[in-house]
């Protein structure tokens, strides 16, 4: 079986201000910070109000993530998640399907 190399994927995407809005107080709410703290093994954690669409591997995507929040992924102060499939849910977010929020570890 081959691996399918995708040379361009379109992962840009915008929400709805009110849409944003429900997303981010999930997203801040005092008890999924405390969990991503207790995951993240730090003593608070701070989301960075970045959003982004995993993408398919590329040779310009390596990481599965588009360029920009690439610096991302190496930082210690940073943490990389899974929006929860129940809060994209609430939110009324269909369309991506999937997203990634990027917070700020502080120890």
């Amino acid at each position: 079986m081959k691996i399918k190399v995708i040379d361009n994927f379109d992962g840009s995407f915008t929400l709805d201000p009110q849409v944003q809005a429900i997303l981010f107080s999930l997203l801040n709410s005092e008890k999924f910070l405390q969990q991503v703290v207790e995951q993240a093994n730090c003593k608070t954690a701070t989301f960075t109000e970045i959003l982004f669409q995993p993408v398919p591997y590329s040779p310009g995507t390596p990481k599965g993530m588009p360029a920009d929040v690439e610096q991302y992924h190496q930082s210690p102060e940073h943490l990389i998640i899974n929006v929860p499939p129940n809060f994209m849910f609430a939110a009324k977010i269909f369309q991506p399907s999937r997203l990634c929020a990027i917070y700020q570890k502080k120890y």
